[in-house]
C-alpha cells in the first residue's frame, strides 16, 4: 500500500512545480469549470470499522477483542451540479483505501482450514479461540447522489466499487480443538503455547461494491470536513470458497478532510 500513497504524494509534488503561468491558466480553467456548474476536489482521512458477518452466526460465541488498525485514504472526485441553484448533484471519484482490523473470538463447531507444524492442511470443525487479522487495499469508484441542504452542509449517497489491489485475511486458531473431517472425526488439541494459522488471502474476491451515505460541511473557503458510512454488499470471499460458511461484509466509518478547488 506504501508505494500508491507514495505515487500519489510524487504526482502532487510535480503539480506544485507547474510554472506560474500554467498555475493560473489553470485557476482560469477552474473557474470557468465552476461557472458552469462542476467542482473539483482532493479529500484525505482515516477509517476505523471492520469485516463483519450479518447477522453474528451461532458459531461465534464470542467476540472476545477487537482492534482497529491505522486505514487511511486519499480521494480526488468530480462534481457536477445539475441546477442553477447547485441543490442537487452528482459526484464521481477515484478513491485509494485502506480497510483493516484484527479480532479475536471464542467458536464452536467453527468451520476452518488450517496450516499445521509440518507444513500440511487440515479442514474440519474448530471450537476454541480464533484470532483474525484482516488488511485489504481497495481502489475504489464512488458514484454519489448530492443534495445541498445549506450553504455550508450537504448530503451524499449512492453506490461504490471496489477493486482489490492487495489482501491479507489471515490468523491463528489457538486454546482449543479440531474435529476433523467433521463433527464425528479425530479430534486434534491445542493448547498452551500450541497454535496453528491460517491464510485465506488468496480466496478474497476481487470486485466489491456497496453503499456510501454520508456529509460534508465547508469549515472555510476550500476546506470541507467530511464523514461518511461505507457498507459492502457482497462477500469479500469468492462464491467458490467454501471454508467459511457465512458471507462477511466490510463496514466501516471515514472521516477526514477536503480541499475544493
Amino acid at each position: 500500500m506504501k508505494k500508491y500513497y507514495l505515487l500519489i504524494i510524487a504526482l502532487l509534488s510535480s503539480v506544485a512545480t507547474i510554472p506560474a503561468w500554467a498555475q493560473q491558466e489553470r485557476t482560469q480553467s477552474i473557474i470557468q469549470s465552476y461557472l458552469h456548474g462542476w467542482e473539483y476536489s482532493l479529500k484525505a482521512g482515516f477509517s476505523i470499522g471492520g469485516t463483519s458477518p450479518l447477522p453474528l452466526p451461532v458459531e461465534i460465541r464470542s467476540i472476545d477483542g477487537y482492534s482497529p488498525s491505522m486505514a487511511i485514504s486519499i480521494e480526488g472526485n468530480t462534481t457536477k451540479w445539475l441546477d442553477a441553484k447547485k441543490i442537487w448533484g452528482l459526484t464521481i471519484g477515484l478513491r485509494l483505501e485502506n480497510k483493516s482490523m484484527t479480532t479475536e473470538a471464542t467458536v464452536k463447531n467453527y468451520n476452518m482450514k488450517i496450516i499445521n507444524t509440518n507444513g500440511g492442511e487440515l479442514k474440519g470443525l474448530w471450537t476454541g479461540g480464533v484470532k483474525t487479522k484482516v488488511k485489504n487495499n481497495y481502489l475504489s469508484i464512488p458514484v454519489l447522489a448530492n443534495y445541498r441542504i445549506s450553504p455550508r452542509w450537504k448530503l451524499v449517497a449512492g453506490p461504490y466499487f471496489s477493486y482489490l489491489l492487495e489482501g491479507n485475511f489471515s490468523g491463528n486458531v489457538y486454546e482449543g480443538h479440531l474435529r476433523t473431517p467433521d463433527a464425528t472425526g479425530s479430534r486434534v488439541n491445542f493448547g498452551g503455547e500450541s497454535i496453528a494459522t491460517y491464510d485465506f488471502s488468496n480466496d478474497l474476491r476481487k470486485f466489491q461494491w456497496g453503499l456510501q451515505l454520508g456529509g460534508e460541511w465547508r469549515a472555510f473557503k476550500h476546506l470541507n470536513v467530511y464523514a461518511d458510512l461505507t457498507w459492502g454488499l457482497n462477500d469479500i470471499f469468492q462464491k467458490d470458497f467454501d471454508t467459511i460458511t457465512f458471507a462477511m461484509y466490510p463496514i466501516y466509518l471515514n472521516v477526514g478532510f477536503g480541499y475544493w478547488f
